[in-house]
């Protein structure tokens, strides 16, 4: 085959812009696999879709032709609001693979409301009412809420994604077993039930590991084609709402009537929006780490500036708020179909469905069985991504293991003890009536408290006013004994390299400074350098307490270690300085197991001793600059100006 290779363009200063590579978030795939992919995520989203006015109609005490409209309604208005979320357009919608559905915490407050109104149609139109405000606010703050996203670290977005995909497994298990809520029992499970779901899951399954390609791609698709149709043989699928349904229909502006506008309901509803964009930007994070794109503070207003614009439209169209589904994040992750234009073409497939009700009839006769089969594997797969987020998250911290098992706990309290919720007043049983919502208010309240109030999150210098960092204008006016003192916890105390690194002040910034120990440590004279090396402790050494090297260990895990693996790492920390004349020197902050240091030790055994005096210097100034970044303030100006502050929750 030849390659025709544009010269020109090559050589062209514009080439660069011709030859970028897409990401493929905005890969516009073809034809055929946009409408089996987005059929896909259709699928996966339906039983979600058509619950919440299935449940409010029931509420409310609606006729059936009423449901019908709102179910139409529904389908047509998540088209809308998926369009606008994934495509976007001015600093609306986030422009990720992520489609929009009715967010279910808005359920209960909306009964409320509308049996407030006295039900039927009237309370309807008092939830329109509360929902148009709702929106209208939601697309006000926007702005403002995505300023917040410093207090969206990994701890905290890995532990709501974590909890979301948790949370989710019930509604799975429900549809499999037939239930009706998660507080629903059934009882005697049926094993036929639980075939559907098994076999389902199965074939997914099954195919991801023998296929590849686009058949790995669509496996849920297929598992929950094959399933129904199998079901409909044995006569457990129903379509006898096919027949009754018409061929067209459509939903006009304010179908039921003006809404009315209560100051209560909408408070209400303004509640539930707050607590949708903290579910929506555990979402668009998920969604940024399956599809490797970094989530920035303006991507969070986008994606929420798309839910209240489209929370609006649903007031107009008779439907109700909308946020982020989970549900088909972990489609994403499942299926790594990554491009924003598969959901668009779900989007346009939804609003089809919603102006044809006996093709959304036909969808709605798929198996509930079957359905929970594949949300099983998917929902899952939303937990994953939480693991995958935590992973990055520092657990010798012990604040961060509080947030996270406190956060997850409260969710799982919820969610597997739904009747918790009626324990509480009616307003805060829209808190503690999800343990999506719960366990993600957790989150964000405890790294506010761990890690925001009082400054206690950061080492405090020592003789430093009310433990706060030392600033540059602080070093430049020290005396020689000062700064020794300051900065001696960096090198071991080691005199001659804080004289060294003091004898280059003033320094012009912090770089400047971080360099002056760096060239003192790494220039000295052998005997100097090994002076240096040996104020280190040996790994696992009873030293005393307050012997920061050791305590640096400590929290890497080395005190976990029961007493045969603590002999090993004492035996290798006695036989590596018999050998070189100076102790094994680890960067405690970068050790994930003590496994490795073993197997890395030993095999350092064999090196020169040139080679390792040089590591271990090596060694000390990577601990320097772990102890340097929490002592001085604008440690590292380089970075704060070019990397974003959710920098840690990017892909």
């Amino acid at each position: 085959m030849t390659t025709i290779v544009d010269t020109q363009a090559a050589a062209s200063p514009a080439s660069p812009a011709r030859i970028a590579r897409i990401h493929p978030v905005d890969e516009v795939l073809p034809i055929g696999k946009l409408a089996a992919y987005g059929f896909q995520h259709v699928l996966a989203f339906y039983a979600g879709a058509v619950l919440v006015p299935i449940i409010l109609a029931g509420a409310l005490k609606l006729t059936p032709e009423q449901l019908i409209h709102l179910i139409n309604a529904d389908l047509f208005t998540c088209g809308i609001a998926s369009l606008i979320q994934s495509v976007g357009f001015w600093n609306i919608g986030v422009r990720l693979p992520l489609l929009q559905g009715v967010t279910f915490t808005a359920v209960s407050p909306m009964i409320a409301i509308g049996l407030a109104a006295g039900g039927g149609t009237t309370g309807l139109l008092s939830i329109y009412g509360s929902v148009l405000v709702a929106g209208l606010f939601t697309f006000a703050v926007a702005s403002y809420f995505a300023k917040l996203v410093r207090f969206f670290p990994s701890v905290v977005t890995g532990s709501v994604i974590l909890i979301i995909g948790v949370a989710l497994l019930p509604v799975a298990a429900n549809d499999i077993v037939m239930g009706q809520s998660p507080a629903a029992i059934q009882n005697p499970v049926l094993l036929k039930n639980l075939a559907y779901a098994f076999g389902t899951l199965a074939l997914i399954v099954g195919i991801q590991r023998f296929f590849s390609g686009f058949m790995q791609t669509v496996a849920v698709l297929i598992g929950l084609v094959l399933g129904t149709v199998v079901a409909r043989i044995l006569g457990d699928a129903q379509f006898t709402e096919v027949a009754g349904a018409n061929w067209l229909g459509y939903t006009s502006p304010f179908y039921f009537g003006i809404p009315t506008f209560s100051f209560t309901a909408i408070l209400s509803m303004i509640i539930v929006m707050v607590i949708t964009m903290v579910e929506t930007t555990g979402d668009v994070y998920a969604t940024g780490e399956i599809v490797k794109k970094r989530i920035r503070a303006e991507d969070i207003g986008r994606a929420i500036r798309a839910d209240g614009l489209a929370t609006f439209i649903g007031g107009v169209l008779n439907s109700f708020p909308y946020t982020c589904f989970a549900e088909n994040v972990g489609l994403v992750r499942l299926t790594q179909v990554k491009s924003r234009w598969v959901v668009a073409a779900a989007a346009v497939i939804m609003i089809i469905l919603g102006s044809l009700p006996k093709a959304a009839a036909i969808v709605a006769g798929i198996p509930l069985p079957v359905l929970g089969g594949a949300a099983l594997a998917m929902f899952a797969a939303v937990a994953v991504v939480g693991i995958q987020t935590l992973s990055k998250v520092d657990f010798n911290n012990h604040s961060n293991i509080v947030i996270v098992s406190t956060s997850v706990g409260l969710g799982m309290l919820v969610t597997a003890q739904p009747f918790v919720a009626n324990a509480f007043p009616e307003w805060a049983q829209i808190i503690f009536g999800s343990g999506i919502t719960l366990g993600a208010l957790s989150a964000i309240v405890l790294n506010v408290i761990f890690n925001h109030l009082g400054g206690g999150h950061s080492p405090a210098v020592a003789g430093r006013p009310g433990g706060r960092l030392v600033t540059l204008a602080d070093v430049n006016a020290m005396g020689s004994a000062e700064f020794g003192k300051t900065f001696g916890g960096l090198v071991e105390n080691t005199p001659w390299v804080l004289q060294r690194a003091y004898a280059m002040k003033p320094f012009a910034d912090t770089i400047a400074l971080r360099m002056a120990f760096h060239d003192a440590l790494l220039t000295g004279a052998p005997d100097e350098q090994l002076q240096l090396m040996n104020s280190f402790a040996d790994l696992g050494s009873a030293v005393e307490a307050a012997n920061s090297y050791v305590l640096d260990h400590i929290n890497a895990g080395i005190d976990g270690l029961d007493a045969e693996d603590l002999k090993n790492v004492q035996d290798l920390a006695a036989a590596y300085r018999k050998h070189f004349g100076f102790p094994l020197i680890v960067c405690a902050p970068e050790v994930e197991r003590y496994e490795r240091v073993l197997a890395s030790g030993w095999s350092r055994m064999a090196n020169a001793p040139g080679v390792e005096r040089a590591t271990g210097l090596i060694e000390i100034a990577k601990i320097a600059n772990h102890r340097f970044d929490k002592l001085v303030a604008n440690a590292n100006p380089i970075a704060s100006a070019h990397v974003p502050q959710s920098f840690d929750q990017a892909a």
